[in-house]
C-alpha cells in the first residue's frame, strides 16, 4: 500500500516558510522563487487537505495545524539530513550507537577510556545522551544505556559492570587530612545529600553501626557532579561512589574522611533492548565495556 508521505521538496519548503514566517526568506534560502514555494505549500495543503498557513496583505501566518505539523516536520528533517551526512561520512561502513548515560558516570569513567574504544573500532561512532531515570527504549532512539540501579527493564537484556562503592569526603580545608571523626563529631558537618538517594547517609552510617542525628538533612544536588563540586568548596561532607571521584582524591582536592568504603545496593549495567542483541556495533561496545569495567573492579574487589 502507498504511504501517505508528501514530498520531500513540500516538506522542505512548508519547514523553511514555518521558520521564517515567510514565503519570501523561503525562497531566497532555497535558492528558488518565491511562487515556487507557494506551489509547493499550496500542493501540501491540498495533500493534507487542510491549510497550514492564513493569507493576508500582511503577508502568511501558520495556522494553528500548521504550528504543530511544523515542529513535527522540522524534528524529522532533522532527523533524515543527520542520517544522511552519518552515511556519507562513513561511505556505508561501521555504525552509529546511541547510548544514554547517567551524566557523572560517563563523564568521570567511560569519557577518559573511550579513546580507546574509538581507536580499535574507527568505524563505530557512539553518541551519548544524558538519561537519570529508566525509560521504555521502544519510545526513544537509544541502542543501550548505561545505568546504575535494576536492570530489570522490560524487554531488554544486560550486562552486569560493577558493584557502587561509596566513600565520605570532603575538602582538605573543612577537615584536616589523616583526622578520624568520631560518631559523636559528625552531626557537627553539614552532610550533603544526594536528591535521588534520601536514605543513602543513613545507611552508610548504619554499615558502620552509627546513628547520626541529622543524617537526612542537608543541602541536595541531583547529580553527583554537583555535589562533587560542593564538597570541593567546602561546603560539607559528600558520599560518592569511589570511581566517580579518583581524580579528585588523586589530586588531593578531596579526601577520605573515614576508612570505610561501603558497598550500595547500586550496580552499574549495559542495558540494551533483546531485539539488538546481535547488532555489531552494540556487541562491540558491549564487549569492551565488560573488559573495561573487568580490568577496573577486580583490583577493587567490586565484583
Amino acid at each position: 500500500m502507498r504511504r501517505k508521505i508528501p514530498s520531500t521538496l513540500a516538506l522542505s519548503a512548508f519547514e523553511a516558510a514555518a521558520r521564517h514566517q515567510s514565503f519570501t526568506k523561503a525562497a531566497d534560502e532555497l535558492a528558488v522563487t518565491q511562487s515556487a514555494v507557494c506551489r509547493q505549500i499550496a500542493s501540501l495543503e491540498d495533500f493534507l487537505g487542510l491549510k497550514l498557513f492564513r493569507r493576508d496583505r500582511r503577508g502568511v501566518a501558520l495556522t494553528e495545524a500548521g504550528v504543530a505539523y511544523s515542529r513535527k516536520v522540522a524534528s524529522r528533517l532533522d532527523d533524515v539530513e543527520r542520517d544522511t551526512v552519518e552515511l556519507m561520512g562513513k561511505g556505508g561502513k561501521g555504525g552509529t550507537l546511541e547510548v544514554a548515560v547517567v551524566p557523572t558516570f560517563a563523564t568521570k569513567w567511560l569519557l577518559p577510556r573511550m579513546s580507546m574504544f574509538m581507536a580499535a573500532h574507527p568505524d563505530i561512532t557512539v553518541n551519548l545522551s544524558t538519561r537519570t531515570r529508566p525509560f521504555l527504549f521502544g519510545d526513544t532512539d537509544f541502542d543501550a544505556a548505561l545505568y546504575a540501579g535494576p536492570a530489570t527493564w522490560p524487554g531488554t537484556a544486560s550486562c552486569f559492570l560493577m558493584r557502587e562503592s561509596l566513600i565520605a569526603v570532603c575538602s582538605p580545608d573543612l577537615i584536616a587530612p589523616r583526622q578520624r571523626l568520631k560518631a559523636s563529631d559528625w552531626s557537627r558537618y553539614r552532610l550533603l545529600q544526594q536528591s535521588t538517594r534520601p536514605y543513602a547517609w543513613r545507611d552508610w552510617f548504619a554499615s558502620r553501626g552509627m546513628r547520626v542525628e541529622g543524617d537526612m538533612s542537608g543541602p541536595r544536588f541531583e547529580l553527583f557532579s554537583m555535589q562533587t563540586e560542593a564538597a570541593i568548596q567546602g561546603i560539607g561532607i559528600a558520599l560518592i561512589p569511589r570511581l566517580l571521584i579518583e581524580d579528585e582524591l588523586r589530586r588531593g582536592i578531596l579526601i577520605s574522611v573515614a576508612q570505610h568504603d561501603y558497598l550500595s545496593d547500586r550496580s552499574y549495567y549495559l542495558i540494551y533492548p533483546e531485539q539488538k542483541s546481535d547488532s555489531a556495533p552494540l556487541v562491540a561496545f558491549r564487549e569492551w565495556i565488560e573488559e573495561q569495567a573487568r580490568s577496573y573492579r577486580e583490583p577493587l574487589g567490586l565484583g
